[in-house]
C-alpha cells in the first residue's frame, strides 16, 4: 500500500512541474506583456524599466529558474497591472468561486447519480427513456448556449432572477444550472451504464436467487460495484470546478477566479496567469491523486497488483 501511495503522489508532483513549465514557456513565447501594459506612446526608457523590473530583459531560462525558486518559498510574483501579489489577487474570488461550484457538485451528483440509478432499474421502459433524452440534451447544449438562454427567460422575459453579479443568493440560481446541467448529465448516463453492466453480472443473479429482496441486492452487491468507475467521474468533476467556471462566470459576470482569468489573459498579467493555472492543475492532480487511493480502497485488487 505505501509503494501505491507513492508512485501516486509521486506522478502527481511530476504532472504539477510539467504543467508549471508548458505554461511558463507558452506565456513567455506569446508576447511582450510591456507592449500591451504600457502606453503605446511611452519611450522606450520606461518600456525597458517596466522589462527590467519584472525580470523580463532576461533569458528565459533565468526567468523559469528565478520563477521556480520563488514558487518555492510561496512567492508567485506580483501583478503587472496594480503591482499586488498575484497570491493575494486570485485567493480573494476562491470564495465566489466555492460558492458556484460546489453548488453546482451537489446539484451534478445530487441529480445524476439517482437519475442513472433509476434509469437502469427501468430499462427500457418509459423513464429509462425521459432520463436518457434529458441527459443527452444536458450534455450537448454548450454552457454558453445555455446560460444565455436561461438569461433570457428567467431574467428578461420573466424577471425572476437576476442576470449576473452576486447581489443576492438569487444570484447563484442561473450560474448553478448552467453549471451543473451538463455534469448531471453525464454523471446520470454513466452511472446507468455502470449500474447496467453490474446488473448483469452473475453474482447478482446468484444473489436473486438465494431469496435476498431485490432493493437489498442493489444496495449490497450492485451499488457498491458500481461506484467504482462513477468515483472516476466525479473525481473528474471535482479537479475541473475552476476551469469549468471560466465560461459561466464570464456569461454571467461572476467574480470570482474563472473571470479573473480572463481578465488576466487579456491584458497578458502572467503572474495571474500562472497562480491560477498552477491552482487549476494542483486541484485536477489532487482530485486524480484522491481517486487513485479511493480506488485502492474500493477495490482491494490493485493493493496487490502493487505490493
Amino acid at each position: 500500500m505505501i509503494r501505491f501511495v507513492a508512485i501516486r503522489v509521486a506522478r502527481a508532483c511530476l504532472t504539477i512541474l510539467l504543467v508549471v513549465t508548458f505554461a511558463f514557456v507558452v506565456l513567455r513565447l506569446s508576447g511582450d506583456p510591456a507592449l500591451l501594459i504600457m502606453s503605446p506612446d511611452a519611450p522606450a526608457e520606461a518600456i525597458a524599466a517596466f522589462r527590467h523590473a519584472y525580470g523580463l530583459d532576461r533569458p528565459i531560462w533565468q526567468q523559469y529558474l528565478h520563477y521556480f525558486g520563488a514558487i518555492m518559498h510561496g512567492d508567485l510574483g506580483q501583478s503587472m497591472r496594480d503591482g499586488r501579489p498575484a497570491l493575494s489577487l486570485v485567493a480573494e474570488r476562491i470564495p465566489a468561486t466555492l460558492v458556484l461550484t460546489v453548488t453546482a457538485l451537489v446539484l451534478k451528483v445530487g441529480i445524476g447519480i439517482p437519475a442513472g440509478i433509476f434509469a437502469a432499474l427501468h430499462r427500457r421502459g418509459w423513464i429509462d427513456r425521459a432520463v436518457m433524452a434529458l441527459a443527452t440534451a444536458g450534455f450537448t447544449v454548450p454552457s454558453f448556449v445555455l446560460g444565455l438562454v436561461l438569461v433570457l427567460v428567467f431574467s428578461v422575459q420573466l424577471r425572476w432572477l437576476p442576470s449576473g453579479g452576486q447581489e443576492s443568493w438569487r444570484s447563484v440560481i442561473l450560474p448553478v444550472i448552467t453549471l451543473g446541467a451538463g455534469g448531471a448529465a453525464i454523471l446520470a448516463r454513466f452511472t446507468r451504464s455502470a449500474m447496467l453492466e453490474v446488473l448483469g453480472q452473475p453474482y447478482i443473479r446468484a444473489a436473486s436467487a438465494k431469496g435476498l429482496p431485490w432493493g437489498a441486492v442493489v444496495r449490497r452487491h450492485a451499488l457498491p460495484n458500481a461506484a467504482i468507475p462513477t468515483v472516476t467521474i466525479v473525481g473528474f468533476m471535482v479537479g475541473s470546478l475552476i476551469a469549468g467556471a471560466v465560461v459561466v462566470e464570464s456569461v454571467f459576470s461572476w467574480p470570482g477566479v474563472g473571470r479573473l482569468l480572463v481578465i488576466a489573459v487579456s491584458n497578458r498579467d502572467l503572474a495571474v496567469v500562472q497562480t491560477i493555472l498552477l491552482l487549476v492543475a494542483s486541484t485536477m492532480v489532487m482530485s486524480n491523486l484522491v481517486v487513485d487511493l479511493l480506488y485502492g480502497v474500493l477495490d482491494p485488487r490493485l493493493r496487490a497488483v502493487h505490493k
